[in-house]
């Protein structure tokens, strides 16, 4: 079982800070593998996962350093072969954890995480497919059990650039007309307005969706599943990895994020600026919204060749 000071904090991430379900385990499972880690430590075990978390205190709290933690950190990195990405994930849940600790509970003075630094991450251009391959990625829905479903919500990505979990999340009446309210992440709600595709889309959906429905289904859920559940992350996923096999294109490492990449990809090139950009997108930070504005190495050397300097 958690120590309660553990409990507390994660019901105040959901409760206060707004965080998801998915957050909330993701952080939790980054506090079970730290404390595990500083009682083995401070113990002399050999077996992490037998330890009672409750054996560290508060008392422990308060006597750890940076040092401990820049040693957790080297332990996920060389023991458990944690790349920069995941453990840039637990340098954000300890210094989320400590500030709390420190700003709100109150039960340590110093709080070691305040000048723990994330590991440096490469920057990677997104993976996306060009207009013609989004066209093919499209066609391969044909062959799907269920194409009008399947269409309605390949479209949705590569036009609304809408998240895995924020389709999943879709109800009927999250449709008005032409606009799809969408809840992204921290139950923030945006607008999205719904293309001509988009709506041609939905409308043929609409007309079959009724064969998903059960007795005891969620009636309310906009995609629904062959039992009339709710479609899973999953499963969505799994059906990306599907139509890209069948499509023919196959293209490597396509998932639903990547359909983000590419919706996000297409608009900006296609004239979207930045802040549009982000709107869309739900970002809270624009920084984020900038990965999209790489440009292919074919443009680079169309604006060398283009340069002044170049002409006789």
């Amino acid at each position: 079982m958690l120590p309660k000071y553990v409990r507390d904090f994660l019901v105040y991430l959901t409760a206060i800070k707004g965080k998801s379900q998915r957050t909330r385990k993701e952080y939790e499972y980054d506090l079970r593998l730290f404390l595990r880690f500083q009682i083995a430590i401070s113990h002399d075990l050999d077996k992490m996962n037998e330890v009672d978390l409750n054996l560290f205190t508060i008392e422990d709290l308060q006597q750890l350093t940076l040092e401990d933690l820049y040693l957790f950190l080297e332990y996920c990195e060389v023991k458990r072969g944690n790349g920069a990405a995941s453990r840039s994930r637990k340098v954000a849940t300890l210094k989320s954890f400590f500030n709390y600790l420190k700003s709100k509970k109150r039960l340590i003075t110093q709080n070691p995480a305040d000048e723990l630094e994330a590991p440096k991450l490469s920057k990677k251009q997104p993976v996306y497919m060009n207009i013609t391959e989004s066209h093919q990625f499209l066609e391969g829905v044909e062959h799907s059990r269920h194409p009008e479903r399947d269409y309605c919500m390949m479209t949705f990505f590569l036009n609304l650039g809408i998240r895995v979990s924020e389709l999943c999340a879709l109800d009927v009446d999250s449709v008005h007309d032409d606009i799809l309210t969408v809840r992204g992440k921290g139950d923030k709600e945006r607008n999205l307005y719904l293309n001509e595709q988009c709506l041609e889309a939905l409308s043929s959906y609409m007309k079959i969706r009724s064969r998903y429905l059960q007795v005891r289904g969620e009636q309310q859920a906009l995609f629904l599943s062959q039992k009339g559940t709710r479609l899973t992350r999953q499963a969505i996923s799994n059906l990306v990895r599907k139509i890209n096999q069948d499509s023919g294109l196959e293209k490597k490492k396509l998932t639903p994020h990547k359909l983000r990449h590419t919706s996000a990809t297409l608009l900006y090139k296609s004239g979207a600026d930045i802040r549009s950009l982000q709107q869309i997108l739900g970002h809270s930070n624009i920084s984020t919204t900038q990965i999209y504005t790489h440009v292919e190495n074919k443009e680079i050397q169309r604006v060398m060749t283009e340069h002044p300097l170049n002409k006789k």
